[in-house]
């Protein structure tokens, strides 16, 4: 809107301006040709019927006529056929306005006067012209700001509330707009967050309900192990507890997930360890590494940490080691640095698991991550479930790198818009 009224201003004041600038100067002529008329007819009363002023011109009803500071020069008819030039006024006339006026053959009218004061009128009108377009566009924009202000106040609240909603809250908002518009979108969000916290109440429940259930099957499955750690032969004990071992990390697991569920907002959750949350994955996948004849390795620095619940990322790096053990080869390398995605300032911790593999074929990079693909026979669910669960700390999982694979999982960071972490090499 600025824009257009900024050109209109500009297409009709320059025109009105250049008018403005030439009616000043027609006005000062046409002064000058009607002061040049009514002393052409002084000086035809002074003419005899033939035509010829006899004798002395008489200028005492001329001199009034001339304006200050100019001069009149007069030519007309005298006895014996010639020609008699008077003037009157200033010798000289400096950057002179000229207007002149032909009376015959004989006779004509030059008058001269100093262009400065017309000059300065000029200027005059140039800056009343001026000052009134300003004004005019000084009006135009207030009403230009009033009008995108009710407009734009509105689309802010709009997109206040959605991203509120975006983050739990789902406080109804009974406010409108006025604008028919923006107030059925207001109307749309006041459904959705009634569905959404419908929905979100019933997932809890769900979750509540399935954990109970998987904790009292966890339980009844512990106790059919206890009796078989009584077993008289140790290597049936020694299975029995590796097993209940394997049953309370599972509990534990289940109590963290339910946990996280409750509370989803990372950013108010202590740092922790990042290093000792993965210890326990790569001890837990080092036998099928090792039946596999294959490495499972853990590097990094033991001092980062990261506002995540550990249990998601342990699930999440499972499922990614589970990967490479399943379509990997070679060592598989756990590590964590710290990173700069791209575009951004600050570092944030990345856990990367990789494998000397193969790789991730180009034609099914786009749809790894999609819930329900595979290229494996496998159920499609693994990694699709490591990105949620990644995510829902507010961090990033990506396949950094196609061939041999590799994936980075960001911690702690905002999820990126599009191609703002590092590139993926090809």
């Amino acid at each position: 809107m600025l824009t257009v009224l900024t050109l209109t201003t500009v297409v009709l004041g320059v025109p009105l301006t250049y008018t403005a600038w030439l009616w000043v100067e027609d006005i000062t002529r046409t002064d000058l040709r009607g002061r040049l008329e009514s002393i052409s007819r002084e000086i035809l009363d002074q003419e005899h019927g033939d035509g010829i002023v006899l004798g002395e011109l008489d200028t005492r009803s001329v001199r009034p006529l001339v304006p200050k500071d100019g001069r009149l020069t007069i030519v007309y008819p005298a006895p014996l056929g010639s020609s008699a030039q008077e003037s009157i006024g200033a010798t000289e006339v400096a950057d002179p306005l000229v207007e002149s006026l032909s009376m015959g053959t004989s006779v004509s009218l030059r008058l001269e006067v100093p262009s400065a004061p017309m000059h300065a009128m000029q200027r005059q009108a140039v800056a009343v012209v001026g000052l009134a377009v300003l004004a005019s566009l000084g009006a135009a924009v207030s009403v230009a700001m009033v009008t995108a202000r009710r407009v734009a106040d509105p689309l802010r609240d709009v997109a206040a509330r959605a991203a509120r909603l975006a983050m739990g809250d789902f406080r109804p908002d009974p406010r409108r707009h006025g604008i028919s518009e923006l107030d059925r979108v207001s109307d749309v969000l006041d459904s959705a967050t009634v569905e959404i916290a419908g929905r979100l109440q019933r997932e809890h429940a769900l979750v509540a309900d399935v954990s109970h259930q998987l904790r009292s099957r966890l339980t009844a499955v512990r106790l059919r192990l206890d009796e078989l750690s009584a077993h008289t032969d140790p290597a049936v004990v020694h299975e029995a507890e590796e097993a209940m071992a394997q049953v309370d990390r599972l509990t534990e697991a289940i109590d963290e997930l339910v946990r996280a569920s409750r509370d989803e907002d990372a950013a108010d959750r202590d740092p922790v360890p990042v290093m000792a949350e993965l210890r326990g994955v790569v001890a837990e996948w080092m036998h099928p590494f090792n039946e596999a004849g294959r490495a499972l390795t853990l590097t990094g620095d033991e001092s980062l940490t990261a506002p995540i619940t550990g249990s998601r990322l342990r699930e999440a790096v499972a499922v990614l080691v589970d990967n490479a053990l399943m379509h990997g080869g070679g060592t598989c390398t756990v590590s964590v640095r710290t990173v700069v995605p791209g575009g951004g300032r600050v570092p944030v911790v990345c856990v990367e698991v990789a494998d000397e593999g193969v790789g991730v074929r180009d034609e099914l990079a786009p749809h790894i991550f999609d819930r329900g693909f595979s290229a494996g026979g496998s159920t499609g669910v693994g990694l699709a479930l490591a990105r949620a669960l990644v995510e829902a700390d507010g961090g990033r999982l990506e396949l950094q790198r196609r061939r041999p694979a590799s994936f980075a999982v960001f911690l702690g960071s905002s999820p990126r818009p599009q191609n703002s972490w590092p590139a993926e090499p090809r």
